[in-house]
């Protein structure tokens, strides 16, 4: 686009982009989130990824591994619609910072992925917890911690017993997740295109759909290997915290690796990279399609 795009009007259409590319995400990804949650906060209730994948489809079918679709679309589209929109800002903010001048193009990025994950992560909270907990409810239920229950139960327990902060439950722990795992994630995107970009003589907007979904796959799979430990122990915090007060991050991450060891922080890791392909592949073919299609709709 030749002419520079108004400010709100590009962050619109990143916002808008961002919301696509989640939706994607979830529709192709949920049922290996649904596993990875189970696996993280009960890991000796399965033998491993399949036996989690088959006993949760034959004790409640495709409903089971879908559970959760409704906050998960929530915070999905909600994260991604904040963190594109944070990155188109803090790619400028970047751009002013003159330290980072002489930096490769991807590095920069991924400092702006960085921060925007900050801001993401205030949205993303809330709803990843009500996501974890529906997810992880039938263990909670098997294990006499709590009862069956929906969204709005879920909703209804956390205001009843710690009032809307409770919603905030593990969000150092999102925060410490989320900063390190973007700054891969934008990095080794921007990187694996840039790769194949040099490799088939073309820009990097025009290396086609199989090229573009690999390099999110990619970009997802680095974010994974980085931060899931991290992850693990936010699940624990937030799944565990519907029985009584759970700790915090420090202890309960001491606490995992003191009695289960440091195995038990990569429990579920197997349906993370599974999942990452397909889904963060969705998520990047949806958000550059669909922004590549308002801005030649929309900025003329």
């Amino acid at each position: 686009v030749a002419m520079a795009t108004h400010p709100a009007l590009q962050a619109a259409i990143d916002l808008s982009a961002g919301a696509a590319g989640g939706a994607a995400c979830v529709f192709s990804g949920q049922p290996f989130d649904t596993a990875k949650v189970k696996m993280q906060t009960f890991p000796t209730m399965y033998r491993g990824f399949l036996d989690c994948f088959v006993s949760t489809y034959r004790q409640e079918g495709l409903r089971g591994l879908y559970r959760g679709t409704s906050p998960a679309l929530l915070a999905n589209v909600a994260e991604n619609s904040v963190l594109f929109m944070s990155y188109g800002f803090c790619q400028h903010a970047v751009r002013f910072c003159g330290l980072l001048t002489y930096l490769h193009s991807s590095f920069k990025k991924a400092c702006a992925g960085s921060m925007a994950s900050v801001f993401s992560s205030l949205v993303l909270c809330p709803t990843e917890l009500v996501k974890c907990r529906l997810q992880a409810m039938r263990e909670m239920e098997a294990s006499g911690r709590i009862a069956s229950g929906t969204v709005w139960s879920v909703v209804r327990t956390v205001m009843r017993t710690s009032g809307p902060l409770g919603f905030y439950e593990g969000l150092t722990t999102t925060i410490v997740r989320e900063v390190p795992g973007y700054f891969c994630f934008f990095g080794a995107y921007e990187l694996c295109r840039s790769v194949f970009a040099g490799y088939l003589g073309a820009a990097k907007d025009d290396i086609g759909v199989v090229p573009l979904m690999f390099s999110g796959g990619f970009a997802g799979a680095c974010l994974w290997l980085v931060v899931y430990p991290i992850d693990c122990v936010k699940s624990r915090i937030q799944v565990h915290s519907l029985a009584g007060r759970q700790q915090g991050f420090l202890r309960t991450f001491v606490g995992v690796v003191h009695t289960e060891g440091v195995a038990a922080l990569y429990s579920g890791l197997t349906p993370t990279m599974i999942r990452t392909f397909p889904a963060n592949g969705a998520l990047f073919l949806a958000y550059e399609l669909s922004r590549k299609m308002m801005m030649e709709h929309l900025v003329s």
